[in-house]
């Protein structure tokens, strides 16, 4: 069975078949580096790294790019208010560049703690100033850029088919007047070089042939996608609320310059949602990062194993029950695949049955079940280890590395524990379960049984 893609652009599953011989191209536009990420981010990271593993498991080359969005990205879609990291650095009180450095370097960590494989290329936005004033150079030089009092624009009304991406009513945002217009002609017009603001300077700011200012955001995935993979290439990938307007921008630009859709197929990751049903955001300072979940005693792996068990197209409802869920779900799988001796060979029939399930458009829940099958089923216990090992590279659940924690415990946490087995003994049960409470705050589960309590990390 060959791979089969839902690509945004035609709404539709679609045979992938690569556009020339040679590895894949894949662009997955990165992070905007002015805080850390959060696990909303993150989870269109994880599906973009099995979308890659999927590609090489079925015997593809990757070439993949992933960039850094270290300039330009405002704080508004619209192109209004200031740039993100110029916000970044004022709140953190440092330099835009420092502060680019240092969430590029957290963002990059978090990276490797889901077990994401390494990208061909990281480019940085601000390495890639040339590539993005000849691309507006040849813009302008075809006709299609207007000039305002705060920046060049990108003239939207040169293309009947701006939008089609994200199947935009034009006609509708002009009535609507949905977006501020300034001096834009219309509403979808987007900025390629914004101006520095007169009297003042900015800390991330280059030469033009228009006036000093800097990129806007959309322009900087054009170009160095073009540079990378060229200006046709096999798939780029983002997060759903890329493509009402920063894809179907990348889209116009490059349709302009290069006459391609950029890309053969456009694939999109959904929401992760909370509690509350809002979608995972940095604009309010209140969110959670990987981070968080290590601090409250959750392996990284086991929020990959959360992501694993909804299909990348739906939204994922993340919240306490779920992660813990995801965690015990990970512990009892690494204590099965440690049991099993090494020496077997895969079963083709559950290789066969897992390719079948992933091909389909990335159906990792049903990839995952066809794991737990082969876990519960019959097979000798090499064969079994031999099977999950081919899983695995698709997975990348870190099952052959993983080794159980030594039963050593801190001494302040064996103290706690010894109080609440005092407290239950005399009956104190409201007592013994704030005990429990401060275990679990510094992520100590206990469990109780006929040998007495016991206490395990890893747990929520």
């Amino acid at each position: 069975m060959s791979l089969v893609l839902h690509d945004t652009w035609s709404r539709s599953l679609r045979p992938f078949v690569p556009l020339r011989p040679g590895p894949v191209g894949l662009y997955c536009c990165g992070p905007t580096v002015y805080d850390h990420a959060h696990i909303g981010n993150l989870r269109t990271y994880v599906f973009e790294d099995l979308l890659r593993r999927v590609l090489e498991f079925g015997g593809h080359e990757v070439r993949h790019v992933v960039n850094i969005t270290d300039v330009g990205h405002l704080v508004s879609d619209a192109d209004e208010g200031e740039d993100k990291m110029e916000k970044g650095s004022r709140r953190a009180g440092e330099s835009a560049w420092a502060i680019a450095e240092r969430f590029t370097a957290a963002f990059r960590a978090d990276w490797r703690a889901l077990n994401l494989r390494e990208p061909a290329e990281w480019p940085r936005a601000t390495d890639h100033i040339p590539e993005q004033l000849a691309f507006i150079a040849e813009l302008e030089r075809k006709g299609f850029t207007y000039r305002t009092a705060d920046g060049i624009y990108f003239d939207t009304s040169k293309q009947d088919d701006y939008g089609h991406l994200a199947r935009l009513d034009k006609a509708g945002l002009r009535a609507g007047q949905r977006v501020a217009m300034g001096d834009k002609r219309e509403a979808t017009d987007f900025a390629l070089w914004k101006f520095s603001p007169p009297g003042a300077q900015r800390q991330m700011e280059w030469d033009s042939p228009w006036g000093r200012g800097f990129p806007g955001w959309h322009i900087e995935c054009s170009a160095m996608s073009a540079r990378y993979l060229g200006p046709w290439f096999d798939i780029h990938c983002g997060g759903e609320d890329h493509i009402g307007v920063h894809h179907s921008n990348e889209i116009a630009q490059t349709q302009a310059c290069h006459g391609t859709r950029l890309a053969n197929f456009w694939l999109h990751g959904h929401f992760l949602t909370l509690d509350d049903d809002l979608k995972m955001s940095k604009s309010d300072g209140d969110f959670v990062r990987l981070q968080t979940l290590v601090d409250r005693g959750i392996d990284p792996l086991a929020y990959r194993y959360l992501c694993l068990g909804a299909h990348y197209r739906s939204s994922l409802r993340f919240n306490e029950a779920a992660i813990a869920g995801a965690q015990s779900a990970l512990d009892r799988l690494r204590r099965a695949y440690a049991g099993w001796p090494e020496g077997g060979a895969a079963d083709a029939s559950f290789v066969a049955r897992f390719r079948a399930e992933v091909e389909q458009d990335l159906n990792l829940p049903r990839g995952l079940a066809v794991l737990w099958e082969l876990v519960r089923s019959d097979l000798p216990a090499p064969t079994r280890r031999a099977t999950a090992d081919v899983f695995e590279a698709v997975l990348g659940l870190g099952l052959a590395e993983w080794r159980e924690e030594g039963d050593a415990v801190p001494e302040a946490i064996a103290a706690l524990a010894q109080e609440r087995l005092e407290a239950r003994s005399a009956g104190d049960w409201a007592r013994a379960d704030r005990l429990r409470e401060d275990l679990r705050a510094q992520g100590w589960q206990v469990e109780d049984g006929a040998a007495g309590p016991r206490l395990s990390r890893g747990r929520w």
